[in-house]
């Protein structure tokens, strides 16, 4: 089987297939985010924290209040079965929406997530963002002096890595709107965002834009963006959900397809939570789900490969 260029798009209409199927994790909250390092066939999640931290890095129990609110996630590591690895707890960095994973010259495994969080309307989101190695049940802390600031002044900042083109994307919002600027991986490690590659709006995610905005992924010269709101009695399960992926050429700003899936619509609660792209053969685009009881939540992923 020949590697496809990154520069495939990958087409939003073919049928989705199921690749993991109600998965716990180390909390019991939904997923936010997940991203991959095939070549050591890792799995990275993010999810809110259940609860605080005690000193010795275990949790302790809270109200969803107090989580949303101080920005902590644990970030879960686990390999390609699903089987649960580790895990770290990210104090103060944000809310998760994105998270991108980055393999080094020298081999070495790099996380990026958003960072120094900031409480608005009960929600903590990143002014910035940060690079870091996973640590096995490590406390990591949050601050604006080790935070990286692409966009000064922005808020919401999560970010996407694509290692095909060696490429960052950074989401935002500034100025009242949510924008993606494009950042060589290089040029991003060594702190310099002073040129970007590519610079456009947030278009198209969903026909009703008050609807959720999911996840998104960076590959190639293409975008992908998820958006949709768990089952209830505006969005029923009968209907499999609201659910849409979307696509935007990073070249010219501008949406080249959306389409609603039905992907994994037998699921209880069926939340639509992260996209991330699998290097494979071919390309797979992998959006996350979240099923389940409130205490007691599952992630299932589906994906979309390319013809």
């Amino acid at each position: 089987m020949s590697a496809s260029t990154s520069d495939e798009r990958i087409d939003l209409a073919v049928p989705s297939k199921r690749w993991h199927w109600k998965k716990p994790l180390g909390q019991t909250t939904v997923l936010q985010s997940f991203a991959f390092d095939d070549s050591r066939q890792r799995l990275y999640v993010l999810q809110m924290m259940q609860g605080g931290i005690r000193l010795s890095g275990e949790p302790r129990a809270c109200t969803g209040t107090e989580r949303r609110q101080r920005g902590d996630m644990c970030l879960n590591q686990l390999d390609f079965k699903g089987a649960l690895l580790g895990r770290m707890y990210l104090l103060g960095h944000g809310h998760g929406v994105g998270m991108g994973v980055e393999r080094d010259a020298a081999g070495a495994t790099w996380i990026w997530t958003e960072a120094d969080a900031r409480v608005a309307d009960s929600m903590a989101f990143g002014r910035g963002i940060t690079r870091f190695r996973f640590v096995d049940r490590q406390v990591r802390r949050s601050s604006a002096e080790a935070a990286r600031h692409p966009v000064e002044g922005s808020t919401a900042n999560q970010p996407s890595v694509d290692m095909s083109r060696k490429r960052i994307a950074v989401r935002h919002r500034i100025g009242g709107e949510v924008r993606y600027r494009v950042f060589s991986l290089a040029h991003a490690v060594a702190g310099d965002f002073s040129k970007p590659l590519h610079d456009f709006a947030q278009t198209a995610a969903h026909p009703d834009p008050d609807i959720d905005f999911q996840g998104f992924a960076l590959y190639g010269n293409y975008l992908y963006q998820l958006a949709g709101e768990p089952y209830g009695p505006a969005n029923p399960r009968s209907g499999h959900g609201n659910t849409y992926v979307s696509c935007i050429d990073i070249r010219t700003g501008e949406p080249v397809q959306r389409t609603r899936t039905g992907a994994g619509y037998s699921l209880d609660h069926r939340e639509p939570e992260g996209l991330a792209v699998r290097r494979t053969g071919k390309p797979r685009l992998c959006m996350g789900f979240a099923s389940g009881e409130p205490g007691a939540r599952r992630y299932s992923i589906y994906y979309k490969q390319h013809a």
